[in-house]
């Protein structure tokens, strides 16, 4: 088994493709949006989650702010599929498909290209902070960068 991608590999990405981002190393673990808010003494809204959903097998990743819940309906709308069609990718999944384990991934630099959703509220806010490729590390950086580097497609994804 190929091991996951971690810190050092998202550092080099960002070296490689010029982006504006920082990754900030942490004493504690993050696995919630709560505990990396707290790390990082930032609002629960300027934390970033993004989460790899399978839409008939194929992978699709949502990224939103902070504590909302995504939407698996406005996903399903978006492909023309059901609701049920839209499931959560498995741990290992997600591992498989991204490189990155569940709790420490990234917006962009994956294994592969993903087919990324991004949230219009993650946009009207300046500096966010997201997955920095292991539970105690996370990437300072501001929205308009994830939109760039990840080419994501920008809608709402969350209620309200």
């Amino acid at each position: 088994m190929i091991p996951p991608l971690n810190t050092d590999d998202l550092q080099a990405f960002i070296k490689a493709n010029a982006i504006h981002a920082e990754i900030l190393h942490l004493p504690v673990p993050t696995p919630t949006v709560e505990t990396a808010a707290l790390a990082v003494g930032a609002d629960v809204q300027q934390i970033v989650k993004s989460i790899l959903f399978l839409v008939d097998d194929q992978p699709v990743l949502a990224i939103a702010c902070g504590a909302e819940y995504i939407e698996r309906r406005a996903i399903a709308d978006l492909y023309d599929v059901g609701k049920k069609r839209v499931k959560l990718a498995s741990a290992e999944e997600v591992v498989s498909l991204s490189g990155y384990e569940v709790g420490a991934m990234p917006p962009f630099g994956h294994r592969q290209p993903l087919c990324s959703l991004l949230d219009r509220h993650v946009l009207e806010l300046t500096e966010v902070f997201a997955g920095g490729g292991a539970e105690n590390a996370l990437m300072r950086v501001p929205p308009q960068e994830i939109l760039r580097v990840s080419g994501a497609r920008v809608m709402a994804l969350v209620s309200g």
